[in-house]
């Protein structure tokens, strides 16, 4: 009787071990594709966080956004210009090869090559040097206090490996020949790719030789893109998927309600703004012929004045979106409450398109993407109607985000009139987005390199380098506030809103939400 106890019990811890050892898998889908694996080949948040489960930066940002050591254990100042960071020593890429001082130095000049979409995330004329093994200075033309804020996304390659794979050149977004950067990945993260179908589905397995900690992590993740907002939705409810994002804003509450999955819910630090082209001489898609009337701050002023944000954060987003004054979140400037947007008013539009020439209006595309932002065809098919209403006859030209970056990026030739477009600044200050979208494009440095629709203001441009290298906090708000009420001044841009992030989840998993809309699978737990 008591062998036969024991034994049943033996058997059952066995079995109660053998189910605990399962390997977990975690199935997420996404609205959008991830069509390469090359870290450099797009500055687009799912894009980069997708990667940043294989790749790593020198740093890295936990659940709150606060900024700690990754590859690198520690870094210093050693003066305004001069930084040293030391890599961590226990450090090995997914194919076994030990990091080194000399990967860093080869990523950095990769991260600056032709083709690269995030070569901003190192100041132009800075010099990378390895000091020893595990040790690397970068040198600047400048101070820049805030230097490593953007480099979780800096993702370190591994020399080695990209060169002996031919994978070198960097495989732009426009490209239609992925390089071999494209098709496969040798990081140093939690995650390794076990394969991977552009556009379609990517499966990723745990590496256990992760220099942090793996234990809880899931054994597999599976990432499908899954456009169809219903089909998301049905195949959470369902068990089908442990994780959607986002979901649809009419379909919040009947996930939250269900039993067996939650919404997270929270505000995002993407603002979602539109573009025009204010530097060529003649629109490309449009019927004026010889001029541009987007050079006319009169015609912008009208294209503002137009957009009835309110409309669009109740009827289209339900009331998931907060209509935005500037380009950048209020969470992230303290003193945004000091600007308003300009009023609708559909007449005082009429009037400025008369006052400029324009008293019948023109016809203009507006470019979009369908799987990029929260609802952002409705956003276009919305912004398109109200501006036809005043005589700017707009056609919105949707397409997949794929094509739709492809085209309107640095690599695409910034082809487009007039676009949308949103930002979460990497720093999570107001600077990186102002050197990306607000300075005049300088090819040489790397300044507006993200300014699409070529806006160029010399004063403007003298305040964000004077911020650049500012240190006192108050003194830094200053500038800032001068810069945003020139930019808002000249309608350099037209803020729509800040939409609010929404991820439905199983409740067999807990799940952290990171208010720039990166999922990291280092933050999944299974409940």
């Amino acid at each position: 009787m008591i062998f036969r106890q024991f034994l049943a019990g033996g058997l059952l811890a066995a079995s109660a071990t053998l189910l605990h050892a399962e390997p977990v898998t975690f199935r997420y889908a996404y609205q959008g594709g991830l069509n390469s694996l090359d870290p450099y080949s797009l500055n687009e948040t799912f894009s980069l966080s997708a990667l940043g489960n294989v790749y790593e930066g020198l740093v890295r940002r936990n659940a709150k956004l606060e900024l700690e050591p990754a590859l690198a254990e520690r870094w210093e100042m050693l003066s305004p210009v001069h930084w040293r960071f030391h890599l961590r020593k226990d450090v090995r890429f997914h194919d076994g090869g030990i990091l080194t001082a000399e990967d860093v130095v080869f990523s950095a000049t990769r991260v600056r090559s032709q083709g690269s979409d995030v070569g901003t995330r190192l100041p132009a004329g800075t010099e990378v040097v390895a000091v020893d093994s595990h040790t690397i200075d970068f040198h600047l033309t400048s101070p820049a206090p805030a230097l490593p804020a953007e480099w979780e996304t800096w993702y370190i390659m591994d020399k080695e490996w990209t060169e002996a794979n031919g994978a070198v050149p960097v495989t732009s977004a426009s490209s239609a020949a992925p390089g071999a950067a494209a098709l496969k990945a040798n990081g140093t993260g939690p995650y390794r790719i076990i394969s991977h179908e552009p556009g379609l589905k990517t499966v990723y397995g745990k590496n256990p030789d992760w220099w942090d900690a793996t234990d809880g992590l899931p054994d597999r993740v599976e990432f499908s893109a899954v456009t169809s907002g219903p089909t998301r939705v049905a195949a959470l409810l369902s068990g089908e998927l442990d994780m959607i994002y986002p979901v649809p804003v009419q379909d919040i509450a009947r996930v939250d309600q269900s039993p067996s999955t939650q919404v997270l819910s929270g505000p995002e630090l993407r603002t979602l703004f539109l573009g025009l082209d204010q530097s060529r001489d003649e629109l490309l898609y449009s019927d004026v012929k010889g001029s541009n009337p987007f050079k006319d701050v009169r015609v912008r002023k009208a294209v503002y004045q137009a957009i009835d944000t309110g409309a669009i954060t109740s009827k289209i987003m339900r009331g998931t979106a907060e209509p935005a004054a500037l380009l950048v979140s209020p969470a992230l400037f303290a003193r945004a409450g000091e600007f308003s947007r300009l009023p609708y008013d559909p007449e005082a539009s009429r009037r400025l398109l008369a006052e400029a020439g324009y008293p019948d209006g023109f016809a203009l595309t507006l470019d979009c993407p369908n799987d990029r932002y929260v609802n952002d065809a409705s956003i276009c098919e919305a912004v398109a109607a109200m501006l036809s209403k005043v005589g700017i006859r707009t056609r919105a030209d949707i397409q997949p985000k794929a094509k739709y970056f492809g085209r309107i990026l640095p690599t695409g030739g910034y082809d487009t009139s007039f676009y949308l477009f949103g930002w979460t600044p990497a720093d999570f200050d107001s600077l990186s987005l102002l050197q990306a979208v607000a300075m005049c494009r300088n090819t040489a440095t790397g300044e507006g390199a993200f300014n699409i629709g070529g806006y160029c203001n010399e004063q403007a441009d003298a305040l964000i380098r004077q911020l650049a290298s500012e240190e006192d906090k108050d003194r830094r708000a200053d500038i800032t506030a001068q810069i945003y009420t020139l930019l808002n001044g000249d309608v350099a841009y037209i803020p729509l809103h800040q939409q609010k992030l929404a991820w439905g989840v199983s409740n067999r998993f807990h799940v952290e939400q990171r208010a720039d809309d990166q999922f990291l699978f280092r933050f999944i737990r299974q409940q």
